[in-house]
């Protein structure tokens, strides 16, 4: 029987690699799109697809990871990651041209989903029914201080000596990362194990299975796509390019910017809170249908005509609801991998999340030139209703071992 927090350690360790390994990646966002021409390439539009590749190559690469994960340890495999992210941020240094850029990110794109495969595994492996919310939100929680310490420091290195230096920086942070997590992280088993009979992939067209993978998909498009790519745009529309804020002129990117950069301040706190509340016993369906719900009227207000300050209070809010349903529903992944195939699910999850991911932005601009600057939320709205709805009729029927 695991201890109720034999795995805290492990998993903060995976978690801080993870981070570490995100420096890299989190500071080319702010970096690419004013230092374009440093790095060689010739356009804006280019800018937009490299930053776009490592997520259309984690599609193919899911299954692929996967299978290799039946046959090597969590351990292995996230040390791994950790080598290519070195490798990478590395060679962000002194890389040129369009063709070196794509190839290097696709490589990125491999060691992120070894690192978020290897990282469901480990939490499946040493977490149990009472505490699976908690290290799902631990994990979710710590690994975007990479996200944030790459876009505020990696700007500021970029902006006074060179994405050589900066980069040079992040990838020897990296590295330094990598001794501590081959002493620490336990090697666990490969996940080839003896699995139910249902561990075929007809056991995906579980209905549990199903409705866990699409919801999944669909915050990912939701959160991760279309809001987070398209909030400066929408902070342009709504008021102007230039916002005066208390009395502070503050352009609309960096406005942008900063309010996304308080969620991943706030993660590591909320997110394991908000796991541990969903372990308890208000439940994971109760806590996921109502923030949904909370979430889809948010975003129906976003057209109205508000006060700047309370505005901006909604958007945060709506940032909040993010830490709280993507912790939710990873949780809820791990159940149903635990009732089924861990493997199996756990690949299938996070190639739906990747889906959602890369298709967010598309779609999010696609309604915007169709039909106005707010039909995409207007969207958001009926799909998160709709979601809801099927939450609070058809909950989680799946009764997962401790």
């Amino acid at each position: 029987m695991k201890q109720p927090d034999s795995g805290r350690k492990p998993v903060i360790l995976i978690s801080l690699l993870t981070a570490a390994c995100l420096l890299g990646d989190s500071m080319l966002y702010v970096v690419l799109p004013i230092h374009w021409q440093e790095a060689g390439l010739t356009s804006l539009w280019e800018v937009g697809i490299l930053l776009s590749a490592n997520r259309l190559a984690r599609l193919p690469l899911n299954p692929l990871v996967g299978w290799l994960y039946g046959r090597m340890s969590s351990r292995s495999g996230i040390l791994f990651a950790a080598l290519l992210a070195t490798a990478t941020t590395f060679a962000y240094g002194f890389a040129q041209g369009f063709l070196f850029w794509l190839l290097l990110r696709c490589i990125w794109g491999l060691s992120w989903t070894f690192l978020r495969l290897g990282a469901y595994f480990t939490i499946l492996d040493v977490a149990t029914a009472d505490n699976r919310g908690h290290y799902m939100g631990l994990y979710n929680g710590l690994y975007r201080l990479g996200s944030l310490g790459g876009m505020l420091l990696g700007g500021v290195l970029a902006d006074q000596y060179g994405i050589a230096l900066a980069a040079t920086f992040f990838g020897a942070l990296t590295f330094l990362a990598i001794p501590f997590a081959i002493r620490l992280i336990p090697s666990s088993q490969h996940h080839s194990q003896s699995e139910p009979a249902a561990n075929t992939a007809s056991s995906l067209m579980n209905p549990n299975i199903v409705w866990t993978l699409f919801t999944g998909m669909v915050l990912a498009l939701i959160y991760q796509g279309v809001f987070t790519s398209t909030l400066s745009y929408l902070i342009q529309i709504h008021y102007s390019t230039t916002i005066v804020l208390l009395g502070i002129s503050v352009g609309a990117a960096s406005l942008s910017g900063v309010i996304q950069a308080l969620r991943w301040g706030w993660e590591p706190w909320l997110a394991p809170w908000f796991g541990k509340l969903s372990d308890g016993k208000y439940g994971r369906t109760t806590i996921l249908t109502a923030t949904l719900v909370l979430a889809a009227i948010a975003f129906a207000l976003i057209p109205l005509s508000l006060p700047m300050e309370l505005w901006l209070m909604l958007i945060v809010f709506i940032l909040l609801t993010a830490t709280i349903l993507t912790t939710v529903i990873d949780a809820i992944a791990c159940d149903v991998a635990c009732c089924f195939s861990q493997k199996t699910f756990m690949t299938a999850y996070s190639f739906a999340i990747d889906v959602g991911a890369a298709l967010g932005p598309m779609l999010g601009y696609a309604l915007n030139d169709l039909w106005g600057p707010y039909a995409i939320y207007l969207g958001v709205t009926v799909m998160l209703t709709l979601l809801a709805a099927k939450w609070l009729l058809w909950p989680l029927n799946c009764t997962s071992p401790g």
